[in-house]
């Protein structure tokens, strides 16, 4: 079999859910048909729900989740993973999320089916005027307190509210209570988790016409109440080009931004790496396919792969993601 020393590039795997609109499209270019309720666009995903195929190269029509099972040296370096560990997306939240609250491994582990625990990152690549999210829980919020907000209707009164802007990143770790208000696209990354408990649905109904289910139990068992509100976080600036975002156990999140003409070599730490535009191009050597890189586009350099050189043919933004630990 051919070696993985390219980068990889996938099919979208694309979502439809009733919060959804067609900015996956307008915006990000992703092959969306005519309704109005594109939600999600999974770019990279080994999981029950989704599997990322890989679109061109010599390793074209194979899964990750067989790049995983018959390649994982190559893939991962020294750090081995029994399924691709992370899960890269872009959201169109085109109506207000559920209010909802993910688990951490050791509870996603004891379910049925288990799962990984949900800890993600987020960056706006797109808000609207006004536009909100929730994150975390207003401070001094008991278990109480959310036990008679849901009861009454009244969970918004107890959520951590926050106005952002183009750029901003929020880290949302397992157990923080939180939504994606409307007149947002956002970029996730997170843990290969499809995972999600939902408190409260602002009373709105599913496109059967029925309330959709609600897991207050589950909800409650994995909030963390110590957490308090979360805040914009803070980027750690590495040099003129590159600064780290979110640090955390599951990945590490950085932003580049570069000029046009510029180089860019990601030259990784051993293991793979996930590359994303979201603004401007880039032009990867050692790429089979078209090469070009362009807003909306996402490859995964695997830990095999040592040419990771780029070149940005216009001012661009790019997020560089890898494994955590």
């Amino acid at each position: 079999m051919a070696h993985l020393d390219y980068p990889l590039r996938f099919e979208p795997i694309l979502k439809q859910y009733i919060w959804g609109g067609r900015r996956l499209g307008s915006m990000l270019c992703k092959p969306i048909g005519s309704e109005n309720d594109y939600a999600e666009s999974w770019e990279v995903v080994d999981h029950r729900d989704g599997q990322s195929i890989v679109s061109s190269g010599p390793h074209a029509g194979m899964s990750l989740g067989d790049l995983v099972s018959q390649l994982p040296e190559e893939l991962f370096g020294t750090k081995q993973h029994n399924r691709f560990p992370l899960l890269f997306k872009f959201l169109d939240a085109n109506k207000t999320l559920s209010v909802q609250v993910h688990p951490d491994d050791a509870y996603a582990q004891i379910m049925d089916p288990p799962d990984l625990g949900k800890t993600e990152a987020w960056v706006v690549v797109h808000a609207d005027s006004g536009s909100l999210l929730y994150a975390g829980l207003k401070h001094g919020t008991t278990q109480k307190d959310l036990e008679n907000a849901i009861d009454t209707g009244t969970v918004a009164d107890v959520l951590n509210e926050i106005e952002v802007a183009d750029g901003d990143c929020i880290f949302i770790p397992a157990g923080t209570v939180h939504a994606l208000g409307d007149g947002l696209v956002i970029a996730e990354i997170q843990q290969a988790s499809n995972t999600t408990f939902r408190l409260f649905d602002w009373n709105r109904l599913g496109a059967d016409g029925k309330p959709r289910d609600l897991h207050f139990k589950q909800s409650l068992e994995v909030t963390d109440f110590e957490k308090g509100p979360v805040r914009l976080q803070k980027s750690e600036r590495i040099d003129d080009i590159r600064e780290v975002l979110v640090e955390c156990e599951q990945f590490q999140l950085q932003r580049w931004t570069v000029t046009a003409g510029s180089e860019c070599d990601f030259h990784g730490h051993g293991g793979f790496q996930i590359v994303s535009v979201l603004e401007g191009a880039v032009e990867l050597a050692r790429d089979p396919s078209t090469s070009l890189l362009n807003m909306g586009e996402t490859c995964l350099y695997p830990a095999a792969c040592t040419n990771r050189r780029a070149t940005a043919v216009s001012d661009s933004v790019l997020l560089v993601i890898q494994d955590g630990g």
